[in-house]
Formats: C-alpha cells, sequence, structure tokens
C-alpha cells in the first residue's frame, strides 16, 4: 500500500507542476528540452555507484528544487520558476513510474523498490 501511496504522490507532483507551469505562460518547448536534463545526473555512475548515488540523489531531491522554486518566486526570476517546475515535473514523474533516490549499491536499487 506504501508503494501505491508513493506513486500517486508522484503523480500529483507531476501533475501540480504542469498545472503551475501551465498557468505561468512557460515555453513548452523548454520544458520538453529540460525534462530529462536531470537524468544527465546519472553519468556519475561511470565513475562508480557511490559518486553516482550521491550526484543522482542531489538531482533528484526536493531540497534543492524548493530552492530554485522558492528564489524564482521571491525575486520574480521567471527562468528560475520555470526550471523549478520542470525539475519538480521530473521528479513527480520518476516518483509515479517507481524511480526513487538511489542506494550506492547498484543503480537499480532505490528508496523506492524498499518500500
Amino acid at each position: 500500500m506504501n508503494k501505491i501511496l508513493l506513486h500517486i504522490e508522484g503523480l500529483a507532483l507531476l501533475v501540480l507542476s504542469l498545472y503551475f507551469y501551465g498557468y505561468s505562460q512557460f515555453s513548452w518547448l523548454l520544458f520538453f528540452i529540460l525534462l530529462l536534463a536531470p537524468d544527465i545526473s546519472m553519468l556519475g555512475y561511470l565513475i562508480n555507484n557511490k559518486i553516482g548515488a550521491r550526484l543522482y540523489n542531489f538531482f533528484h531531491t526536493f531540497t534543492i528544487v524548493i530552492i530554485v522554486i522558492f528564489c524564482g518566486l521571491l525575486l520574480e526570476n521567471q527562468t528560475a520558476l520555470a526550471i523549478g517546475l520542470i525539475w519538480s515535473a521530473h521528479i513527480g514523474m520518476d516518483r509515479m513510474i517507481g524511480y526513487g533516490l538511489k542506494y550506492p549499491t547498484n543503480f537499480k536499487d532505490n528508496h523506492m523498490n524498499r518500500v
């Protein structure tokens, strides 16, 4: 049951991010170009699992995204706000599908699999 709730939570974040992105009338072309950009962090796995997991988790945690969105709102910076919403949509999409924060043991070993 907990795993299903995490998938639903990811879907909710994705839908909410899409709503606010559309409401703000940002470029959908930019959205689709940057949607998978956080996955570039997987290149850390070319070095080793530990660095790969740390880099991946840094780009797939909500803390940084919330800071980016907050700064975008506070500074009235539309670019930061758009990037933050795209980034949160990416994380929501990942969680909805079942990808979670990585453990350093193996790329496929993530917190969603252990729930």
